[in-house]
């Protein structure tokens, strides 16, 4: 089964960040993703806009925490979770959230962040920001066919076995 979410999108307000009585940090991102659509018989341009609430925890809150604002623009990649609960009121409420595995940070440079796009989060297979070189393939090399080969005798002439000629 996969559960896997990416957004590209822009940050709406500044980053809600607490830490747990357990001293874990963790962040609260509202992410607005944009998509635009273009109707052909008006030649009109429309957007629709949708609003995520993006979970970010441990170190991943702590760059969150130092570099985006409100405006960032951010690169998410997470698993998408629906929770429920009864609030103080008796109704019941839902909520539909990412929980962040990577983060890159992507725009404008602001003040204190990295001037190239960082990624961060989960890279099991290589070191953080590490770029492993594409892999280059070159087309195996066959030998050409010369002249087809001249057919062969059926069976090339054996003499007969003599018993004198065994070694024992």
């Amino acid at each position: 089964m996969i559960n896997k979410v990416i957004l590209v999108g822009n940050v709406g307000a500044d980053p809600e960040v607490r830490s747990l009585e357990s001293g874990v940090k963790t962040a609260r991102v509202r992410l607005a993703t944009t998509e635009r659509f273009f109707n052909r018989q008006n030649n009109e341009t429309t957007e629709q806009t949708e609003w995520h609430t993006v979970i970010f925890w441990r170190g991943l809150a702590d760059v969150v925490d130092k570099y985006v604002r409100k405006g960032s623009q951010i690169y998410v990649e997470g698993s998408i979770h629906y929770r429920d609960w009864q609030g103080s009121d008796g109704q019941r409420h839902f909520t539909t959230e990412i929980t962040a595995a990577e983060l890159k940070l992507l725009g404008r440079r602001t003040e204190g962040a990295p001037s190239q796009p960082q990624q961060y989060g989960q890279q099991p297979q290589q070191p953080q920001f590490a770029r492993q070189p594409e892999p280059q393939y070159t087309a195996p090399v066959y030998p050409q066919p010369t002249a087809a080969p001249a057919p062969q005798s059926a069976a090339p002439d054996v003499p007969p076995a003599d018993d004198d000629d065994l070694p024992f």
